[in-house]
């Protein structure tokens, strides 16, 4: 691979802005510093050897193309959301930068689809959807900010996974740039479809290793004619557990149920000069949707007033907006306390109790701080570390070792999510910061299969190195 310095990267860097148009490549410190990292925490040593910034299908070929026959690794990013440092640039690669391709360039009422270039922002497709009566169903907590070939990338969960499913289910088809730069089509616009192989859902959650996603044609639904929301609070985290798996029991497809501990609440409260935390310990969000909402709304109350410490229902846009605030200003909370790592991690919802309180333990043994934030209805946790007060950058500029306690931390959960027949990652990826555990789950033949097929879409390794498989 090409590192920056000397005459190999001064070349290789001549070698991409010829292959772009003026104005599409950067080597300015400044750029590379701010398109550099993502959101995990993690910062990786060495330097990325420039910027590439596509707008457009032939921009991302040219990229390719050119990479390959320079040996130059490339990692692709969008808006940098990315909780696993799958789009923390390594030495040497060039940032492939998607986030100017961000046109809906078909918005199909009577196909109910959506035909968008992977720069656009979740929030902004789901918006121009409802004003046609339709909705984009998957709703990551940085849905304002979060680009659709991320959330692609990653087959990103979010807030209404438990009704609507993650990303994948939403992807109906792809244009995919493989690795030297050849650009292929998968999928189709209907709903059912069985010819061949399903490179689709290959290509979603693969993360930047199989090739490079310029559009997607996404399955849109109609949006809910109504949608009822529900905080309740609880003295424990485990109590609000088994609030979730007494609204299950009933029948009641919820489109939401999240739920933060205590810490997470009062980190909430901090950062926005709220008072949730006077009201309990715990914070359950549930949302119904859809013509049956407030029927759906009734019987989870009326579960919620025989476990909870008090209930609050919001059925109009502005108060459920404010009761939801709560959930996503949670990760800019925990920020502003220090250094996170978020881990990802996801158990069958039987159980979420056991996964809960195992948590709880790590902490305690470790010493470590961790804050518990989930998806309850389907099993999916998100256990916070946080390890300091800085951003990962040392004096120098290099980067800070993650502590050893925080790794020991790290292990402990990710084990307990195997022993309790689940996964090192629901949601998020396995990125940079994952690869360690990846094979205790996966197992050696399926690992080498896995990593056989990588090998068939990228021969000679420059996508994404190091992350993933």
């Amino acid at each position: 691979m090409t590192g920056t310095a000397g005459t190999a990267g001064t070349a290789a860097g001549a070698a991409f802005a010829a292959a772009l148009p003026a104005g599409r490549w950067s080597r300015d410190d400044a750029v590379v510093d701010a398109h550099r990292l993502d959101r995990s925490g993690w910062r990786p040593p060495g330097r990325p050897l420039g910027v590439a910034f596509a707008d457009g299908v032939d921009d991302v070929r040219a990229v390719l193309r050119t990479a390959l026959a320079a040996g130059t690794p490339v990692t692709v990013r969008g808006a940098g959301t990315g909780l696993a440092g799958g789009a923390a640039a390594p030495d040497g690669a060039v940032i492939l930068d998607v986030s100017g391709m961000n046109r809906i360039r078909e918005l199909s009422v009577p196909d109910a689809v959506a035909v968008v270039e992977p720069g656009v922002i979740t929030d902004d497709l789901d918006r121009a959807a409802r004003e046609v009566g339709l909705s984009y169903s998957p709703d990551p907590a940085s849905s304002a900010i979060s680009t659709i070939g991320g959330n692609i990338a990653t087959n990103a969960g979010g807030l209404r996974c438990a009704k609507y499913g993650v990303t994948r289910e939403s992807v109906l088809g792809l244009d995919v740039v493989l690795a030297d730069g050849e650009l292929v089509s998968t999928g189709r616009r209907t709903v059912k479809g069985v010819a061949g192989y399903d490179l689709t859902g290959l290509f979603v959650g693969s993360e930047g290793t199989l090739g490079v996603v310029v559009g997607a044609t996404l399955r849109l639904r109609p949006a809910p004619r109504r949608t009822v929301t529900l905080a309740a609070f609880f003295d424990s985290f485990g109590a609000a557990v088994d609030a979730v798996t007494a609204i299950m029991a009933t029948g009641i497809v919820v489109a939401m149920a999240e739920l933060l501990d205590g810490p997470t609440v009062r980190a909430v409260d901090a950062a926005t000069g709220g008072g949730l935390a006077a009201a309990g310990q715990a914070l359950l969000l549930v949302q119904t949707d859809g013509a049956g909402a407030d029927d759906e709304a009734d019987a989870v109350e009326a579960v919620l007033r025989g476990r909870a410490r008090a209930v609050r229902r919001a059925a109009d846009p502005a108060a459920a907006a404010e009761l939801l605030a709560a959930r996503r200003a949670a990760l800019p909370a925990l920020e502003r306390i220090g250094r996170v790592l978020i881990e990802d991690i996801a158990v069958p919802r039987s159980q979420l109790a056991r996964a809960a309180a195992r948590i709880t333990e790590i902490s305690a043994a470790t010493g470590v701080r961790i804050f518990t934030i989930a998806h309850a209805a389907d099993g999916n946790l998100h256990p916070i570390i946080v390890v300091d007060g800085s951003d990962g950058t040392g004096s120098d500029g290099a980067a800070d070792e993650i502590p050893a306690d925080a790794w020991k931390a790290a292990d402990l959960l990710f084990q307990t999510a195997l022993d309790l027949g689940g996964t090192v990652t629901g949601e998020h990826g396995i990125g940079a910061l994952k690869r360690r555990w990846l094979g205790a789950e996966l197992g050696t033949a399926n690992h080498s299969l896995q990593q056989r097929l990588r090998r068939l879409f990228d021969p000679t390794g420059i996508l994404s190195p190091d992350r993933g498989l």
